[in-house]
């Protein structure tokens, strides 16, 4: 799957925001080394850079075009593009902080990611990440009912997976791996200006893996019948904007020393 930061950065302050959040966490953690897994643009390695401002931090990615992207805006970070499914066994570095924002629910195997993750800490080292839990809402049953349609589903040869587990799943292979660790779900309301917004959003994340697949006429029509759902399931307010909500899942663990 290609990815895009130019669209991805179109709403970079409400994408960031989770990543300041969960780096608030982390103030108290004596960090020299830091690493950021699925950097994306280098957004929320950037923010871990402002809090830390003497750490050394490595952003890795998968995709060229973000690294690329992150390496020209963020001169102070390292970038380097690295698939985090295969590659974190070949990283010899240690890390005080590793952090991964909205990035696993593309990943396999939670239960060995995690632990593979866990491995790169130093002693006393935390584990800080955050997932879209959005399942319910809306645009993702939106995408789904469509892609699923007769209409569809045959131009989807492999459809989109999100690799998330439950809470009381992560709760479990939390607890393997760590006694101390936390776990909290926030609720992003954003303002967004319009129900084409909703669209341009999802461009850059959930609608990418089925639009990359279609053929141009396929992909306008896609896409129409997307906003129109979107347009009857996403009420306008009275101050003309739109409500997105969005929830997400954070968690932190603590390597024992």
């Amino acid at each position: 799957m290609q990815w895009s930061s130019s669209t991805y950065l179109k709403f970079e302050k409400e994408r960031t925001q989770p990543s300041i959040d969960l780096t608030m966490r982390l103030q108290s953690v004596k960090a020299e080394r830091i690493i950021d897994i699925g950097c994306g643009p280098g957004n929320s390695t950037a923010v871990l850079k402002k809090f830390f401002p003497k750490a050394h931090v490595l952003g890795i990615d998968n995709s060229q075009n973000m690294i690329e992207k992150a390496s020209c805006d963020y001169h102070d970070i390292e970038f380097v593009c690295m698939d985090a499914s295969s590659d974190l066994g070949k990283i010899s570095d240690r890390f005080d902080i590793v952090f991964s924002n909205a990035c696993i629910q593309w990943i396999p195997n939670h239960k060995k990611l995690l632990k593979d993750m866990f491995g790169l800490l130093t002693a006393g080292g935390v584990l800080a990440v955050q997932i879209p839990i959005n399942y319910n809402e809306p645009i993702h049953q939106i995408i789904q009912k469509l892609a699923n349609s007769p209409k569809w589903s045959q131009k989807f040869d492999n459809p989109r997976t999100l690799y998330n587990l439950s809470p009381s799943e992560y709760h479990d292979v939390l607890s393997e791996l760590s006694n101390d660790f936390t776990m909290w779900e926030t609720i992003y309301y954003h303002r967004l200006p319009s129900h084409e917004s909703i669209m341009e959003w999802y461009k850059g994340t959930g609608l990418r893996p089925y639009l990359e697949v279609l053929d141009p006429l396929d992909k306008i029509t896609f896409e129409a019948e997307v906003f129109d759902m979107i347009k009857q399931r996403y009420s306008v307010q009275s101050n003309h904007e739109i409500i997105f909500k969005f929830p997400r899942l954070f968690f932190t663990a603590t390597k024992q020393s």
